[in-house]
């Protein structure tokens, strides 16, 4: 530390304070004093900070106490002295005038139009999305080798096996509710040996897909949104990027292929136990198991197993890319995780209801 880093010497009439060194709190208090008091007697000043090799807040405000409006300036040539003087500086200027908050006035055309376009660029996000998904899908599909089968399998478990007790549970139940309360107007006319029939159909064409989807959204659609969401908010999908890893690829596409395999067999539990369901029910009424077992032969048809268990692939596979899309999208913050998995379950439920009408209406017309 230089012994002593203030001058002071007039040349030609004028006040040459010079600076040099650290120039610290400490030193600034020492020479305060004295550089204040030559100033002052002083007509002309100058003021060389040039050699002023270290700088802090104390050292600035003796600088900018001494640097009158007519005295010249020679500032420190060290770029870090330097800030510290301009971030002093700065610190010293007019408060910012504090904002005005203009009153809004409603008007509905700008609203109309804010609100169309947030929603066309939404779209444009989600197809956006949509694509990428598809090209990475059909990509790994040309190359299955190149597909996580460990994650694929470690899904289907969790997905798959880990919910044949919940739709073993549900489909008896539900089969059981829908023969007895068909057994209400069917017993009027004396059609009760109809039930098996009735209730045959609707489970493998509708229900039981049905049934199943909403157990895979509320189950699988939610755990995929939660899980991605929560590593979307720790920043570990944007660590896959700067790896050189595509979150697609990685992430995404075990979570639908799984989805996709084991929503047939979920709709297969579901429709099995909704016709043992409604076996017990028939046996309650008095018709032997035999019985049950001919009406289902004569009237269910394996077309009807087949477009059943075929749409249930569809809605598994819209189920898994609406859970990875919501949790890939997840936002920041404390809230994102629960939005991202409310989002999943609201939205896989409204893709079954809309595909769903989309076969209803195409399987009338094809007559299957």
């Amino acid at each position: 530390m230089s012994a002593d880093p203030f001058q002071a010497e007039t040349q030609a009439g004028r006040l040459l304070l010079r600076f040099s060194g650290p120039l610290d709190t400490a030193a600034a208090v020492r020479h305060w004093e004295e550089a204040h008091r030559k100033a002052r007697g002083a007509g002309a000043v100058t003021l060389d900070a040039s050699g002023v090799t270290a700088l802090d807040s104390g050292g600035a405000a003796l600088l900018v106490s001494l640097a009158g409006p007519e005295a010249e300036w020679h500032e420190p040539t060290d770029a870090t002295a330097r800030g510290v003087l301009d971030r002093f500086r700065s610190g010293l200027g007019p408060p910012a005038a504090p904002q005005r908050h203009h009153h809004r006035h409603f008007r509905p055309i700008t609203a109309l139009g804010a609100w169309t376009v947030g929603r066309f660029r939404l779209l444009l996000a989600r197809l956006d999305f949509f694509g990428e998904a598809a090209v990475t899908t059909a990509g790994l599909t040309a190359k299955p080798w190149q597909l996580r089968w460990s994650e694929v399998l470690r899904h289907l478990d969790e997905a798959g096996t880990r919910a044949f007790g919940l739709c073993l549970l549900i489909g008896t139940l539900f089969g059981v509710i829908l023969a007895f309360q068909s057994s209400v107007p069917m017993r009027q006319f004396g059609a009760e040996i109809f039930i098996p029939q009735l209730v045959g159909i609707s489970v493998t064409r509708e229900l039981g897909p049905l049934l199943a989807g909403v157990v895979l959204a509320g189950r699988t659609g939610s755990s995929y949104a939660a899980e991605l969401g929560t590593m979307r908010v720790n920043e570990e999908v944007d660590a896959l990027r700067t790896m050189g890893l595509d979150p697609m690829a990685w992430l995404l596409v075990p979570r639908i292929v799984a989805s996709t395999l084991v929503m047939p067999a979920l709709s297969m539990v579901m429709n099995i136990s909704a016709i043992i369901g409604m076996g017990f029910v028939m046996a309650g009424l008095g018709f032997p198991p035999i019985a049950v077992a001919n009406q289902l032969e004569q009237w269910l048809s394996l077309g009807d197993l087949a477009g059943g268990l075929g749409k249930s692939a569809i809605f598994g596979l819209a189920i898994g890319y609406v859970g990875c899309r919501c949790g890939l999208n997840a936002g920041a913050g404390p809230r994102a995780v629960g939005d991202a998995a409310t989002g999943a379950v609201v939205g896989g439920i409204i893709s079954l209801v809309l595909l769903d009408g989309i076969f209803a209406v195409l399987f009338f017309r094809l007559g299957w």
